[in-house]
């Protein structure tokens, strides 16, 4: 796997466009600017990597926009030693800058050859800090909650109570909710019966789906 010249160029540009569009996270910024988007793409769509937009990874899954990204985790405001629970590890980049900025990931993937795909592509990478699970999102993970945080990378039609569940006290969530296109939300847990929802826009996801999908 290759990063040149060039590739370090087109990441730069598109830093420069993601923080024209509002992120200011400067620990965010960096390890976007300092981690190849090209490497979780296809090699044949390579030249899509530095636009900013979503891109199909196959099995009706896609990269999220960049900008996308970089909006979620500046949101999710991950900091280091966090326990964060990823729902969709996708291609694997999302679940990358969260252990890049020192958190430590636990990812949920649904489909099998997704999974696979990642794990093998999160190992070549040497990035620390990441536990991947082929598992339903919908139940999280309870043998390792609570977590500071969670994430969310598609869209639901409400909000997970199992997932609510599993976030310590005080701690966040960011999923977008709706069902053609969804409100990105960020919910903080009060306490065992109370949360407090904010509304920050409006996004497009693929939706998140109940079971597992087998090769």
């Amino acid at each position: 796997m290759k990063d040149s010249y060039r590739h370090k160029g087109l990441r730069k540009k598109l830093i420069e466009e993601i923080k024209s569009k509002g992120i200011t996270n400067e620990g965010l910024l960096k390890v976007m600017e300092a981690l190849p988007r090209h490497f979780f793409l296809d090699k044949a769509f390579e030249e899509w990597a530095y636009v900013d937009k979503a891109f199909p990874i196959g099995n009706d899954q896609t990269i999220s926009q960049p900008y996308t990204v970089a909006f979620q985790t500046q949101l999710l405001d991950p900091h280091k030693r966090e326990k964060i629970l990823e729902i969709g590890t996708g291609s694997g980049y999302q679940a990358c800058i969260l252990a890049l900025m020192g958190a430590r990931v636990y990812s949920i993937e649904r489909q099998e050859l997704l999974y696979h795909r990642a794990m093998e592509l999160l190992e070549k990478l040497e990035v620390g800090n990441i536990r991947c699970f082929f598992k339903d999102g919908f139940k999280g993970l309870p043998e390792f909650a609570p977590f500071d945080k969670i994430i969310v990378t598609a869209g639901a039609k409400e909000i997970p109570e199992k997932l609510v569940e599993q976030l310590k006290i005080g701690g966040i969530m960011v999923i977008p909710v709706g069902e053609k296109s969804q409100k990105m939300l960020k919910i903080t847990k009060i306490n065992d019966e109370e949360i407090s929802i904010e509304e920050r826009g409006d996004f497009r996801f693929v939706p998140f789906l109940k079971g597992t999908k087998k090769a």
